[in-house]
């Protein structure tokens, strides 16, 4: 294994394990959570089970629904789909439970900013979007607008969360809004970059994209 290689799955299983921390925080303030864990927590609430596990189930799920689509997971993809469940539910866990107001703003904040750190590490890392992402952009590369896919996508599961018993609050706006920002900022700041060739096939890639006088 290289040491690029290396550094990239450190990457992607730091921003897995952070990402499961951001979603016990935010599921432990009980203040609201982002629309697709109101959904894998209704799922829980009505059916029984973990929402680590519906997370799990969930990502199994949509991810078969690449298939159609003809999207490849990597292995940041599959990863996702076994660990995000296990790492949320091992932080649900261990995480005290937050008592009075401050401290549960504390967890719904904290959750926030370690959600979209954790998705600049996961994301560059460049092993695979998660099974979610994979479907929102294979739907786009079928000629529709991905902020409409994405914005109908979780709209729809956010709401059936919501009937199911999730909880939708302060931290779900909150969540909407500073997700986008947040990401915007960490994903080319942790982007990790593969090393440019060197030598004669360097020149000539560089003297390829030189534009024409």
């Amino acid at each position: 294994m290289t040491r690029l290689m290396a550094r990239r799955l450190l990457q992607l299983y730091a921003g897995l394990a952070l990402y499961g921390l951001g979603i016990a925080l935010q599921v432990s303030s009980r203040l609201g959570n982002d629309p697709w864990d109101v959904f894998h927590q209704g799922l829980s609430r009505r059916f029984g089970l973990s929402i680590g596990t519906w997370i799990i189930i969930a990502g199994a799920v949509v991810m078969l629904l690449w298939i159609p689509l003809r999207q490849r997971p990597g292995i940041g993809t599959l990863s996702n789909v076994v660990f995000l469940g296990l790492f949320a539910d091992l932080f649900l866990y261990l995480l005290p439970h937050p008592v009075g107001g401050p401290a549960r703003w504390a967890y719904l904040i904290a959750g926030i900013l370690v959600g979209g750190f954790a998705t600049g590490c996961y994301i560059g890392a460049g092993l695979g979007p998660g099974p979610r992402d994979g479907l929102m952009t294979g739907l786009a590369a079928r000629g529709h607008s991905i902020r409409v896919i994405r914005t109908g996508i979780e709209v729809g599961v956010l709401a059936v969360g919501w009937l199911l018993g999730g909880t939708v609050g302060i931290g779900t706006l909150l969540y909407a809004v500073l997700i986008g920002p947040l990401s915007h900022v960490f994903i080319p700041a942790l982007a990790i970059r593969r090393p440019a060739p060197s030598g004669a096939g360097a020149a000539t890639m560089n003297t390829a994209r030189a534009p024409a006088n």
